[in-house]
């Protein structure tokens, strides 16, 4: 599959490992894809993906962006509808977090401190295979590529471009389109605006 991903999708999937190695995480997940995309974006990379989160304003959001999506990690991924869907069963699951926090420790359902922040190193240059290898993917990124083939065959595109996975990432539900959504980044504005002259993806 990771042929047919150009060099930006490419570049962010990588960036994505780098993300979940920066922050010791166990495995790459959806919003280390987000937050990769947003790096590439405010290194104004020129790829589609790029223009759509500038244009929409999530560029200049990243810091909050990657506070909430820290925060739903601390949650253990909870999106904040499944916590106030808890809430309304009269579960608090602040007070569980918190709980599970003191008995073993901060971040713990975050998946932090598994790995050393820096095992094994983010290094460029190694193939996608060699990282992929390196780090698990959790089923939600494993998802979001797969939808963002998808997304690209829908569309008959040739390749799978980053703004492929942007719109794989707002049209899955939970955490990460719940925040690019609160940030005004839905599934409907990027079509808007990365398809707005009818061209080709």
């Amino acid at each position: 599959m990771f042929e047919r991903f150009t060099e930006d999708a490419r570049a962010a999937v990588l960036g994505a490992v780098e993300q979940a190695e920066r922050a010791g995480a166990a495995a790459v997940d959806d919003g280390h894809m987000l937050l990769a995309l947003l790096a590439q974006s405010a290194e104004g990379t020129g790829s589609r993906a790029a223009f759509a989160l500038t244009a929409l304003g999530a560029v200049d959001r990243r810091e909050s962006i990657a506070a909430a999506l820290a925060e739903a990690r601390r949650r253990g991924g909870l999106s904040q509808a499944d916590t106030e869907a808890l809430a309304g069963l009269g579960i608090d699951v602040d007070e569980i977090v918190s709980r599970v926090e003191e008995a073993h420790g901060a971040g713990v359902l975050a998946g932090a401190g598994r790995r050393g922040s820096g095992a094994g190193g983010a290094r460029r240059g190694r193939g996608l295979r060699a990282w992929a290898s390196h780090l698990p993917f959790t089923r939600d990124a494993k998802d979001v590529l797969t939808k963002s083939l998808r997304m690209a065959m829908a569309r008959r595109d040739r390749s799978i471009g980053a703004h492929h996975l942007l719109l794989a990432l707002t049209a899955r539900p939970g955490a990460t389109s719940e925040t690019l959504a609160e940030h005004g980044v839905t599934y409907g504005e990027l079509e808007r605006v990365l398809f707005a002259g009818g061209g080709e993806g």
